[in-house]
């Protein structure tokens, strides 16, 4: 039997094994990474990526700050300075119209980021929702929500969006439908392969064998764990977008004048483009640099979400 004082000492020394052995197994495991850890990580190995963040909050800024910035309206025409050069007057200069370039760049950025953000939202709610309910109840629902995928897959991108808007007609409102139909079935088909992964995992049979239905798994379980990938998607599809809204706008199927759109721009200055580039240079510019940073971003934000592209 051991006294008093010889079991306090015993106890003493299992407790500091204890905390010895925990502070042993944290060391080798490293600290859960919370999501300001892993930016201030990305803003640390990554300087292109938080440059392109920078990068697109001034456009927010400046399509938000539009009647600020600018003493112009974007469909005030000025006859008599119609096509005038940059000035101090007219920093990007005026159109045909006589309209302030750069005024119609800053509206024009309202109409980018909306039909950037807008259809991938929904494009991403819609092929998130069908991607994890054909993974989770696989069978002839699965065969289905693939099925309509591939045919949608099937057809190059751009041509089924000229075919969509043929037929619902110009209009945002349009255009904000027509992306999100062109746009879910990526994202289903992703959103499914992760599902079934998550399904071979212990949380999720363990979940599965106490009786969780299949609709609380989802949004307790499955969810929870694409929601990295959705991230990343959402930054990869915002510039794909972009780019099919100005082309839509600029082959004549998506906003009309006098909207201030980034594509209508580049075709309105078409016609222009040896005698007035600027018409069509300008917003051109505003185009690559949007879709530059939202794809450096995108490549950013997966290095540090991805855990097999962790350091």
């Amino acid at each position: 039997m051991l006294s008093n004082r010889e079991r306090k000492i015993v106890e003493r020394f299992e407790k500091s094994r204890k905390i010895q052995s925990a502070g042993s197994l944290r060391s080798q495991i490293g600290e859960e990474e919370t999501f300001f850890t892993m930016m201030r990580r990305m803003a640390r190995e990554n300087k292109l990526a938080v440059f392109s963040a920078i990068v697109i909050l001034l456009i927010i800024l400046a399509a938000i700050l539009a009647p600020v910035l600018t003493p112009y309206s974007y469909s005030d025409m000025d006859l008599m300075n119609r096509l005038s050069p940059p000035s101090s007057a007219h920093l990007f200069g005026t159109d045909e119209a006589g309209r302030d370039i750069l005024t119609r760049l800053l509206y024009g950025a309202r109409v980018s980021l909306l039909t950037g953000v807008v259809p991938t939202i929904m494009s991403m709610l819609l092929g998130a929702l069908l991607g994890v309910v054909s993974g989770i109840y696989g069978g002839w629902l699965d065969d289905l929500i693939m099925r309509l995928a591939d045919i949608t897959l099937a057809f190059p991108s751009m041509l089924l969006a000229m075919v969509i808007m043929y037929m619902l007609g110009d209009g945002l409102i349009n255009v904000f439908l027509t992306l999100a139909l062109v746009n879910w079935a990526s994202v289903a088909r992703i959103v499914r392969a992760q599902t079934l992964q998550l399904k071979k995992t212990e949380f999720v049979e363990a979940a599965r064998v106490i009786g969780v239905r299949r609709g609380k798994m989802i949004f307790r379980h499955i969810l929870p764990n694409c929601l990295p990938t959705l991230i990343v998607l959402f930054t990869l599809n915002v510039p794909a977008a972009i780019l099919t809204e100005s082309s839509l706008s600029f082959l004549g199927l998506g906003l009309q004048p006098p909207s201030a759109s980034w594509g209508l721009m580049v075709n309105s200055g078409r016609q222009y483009l040896y005698a007035a580039p600027w018409l069509s240079l300008a917003p051109g510019i505003a185009i690559m640099v949007s879709v530059l940073a939202f794809n450096f971003l995108g490549d950013g934000l997966r290095d540090v979400l991805d855990p097999y592209q962790k350091k």
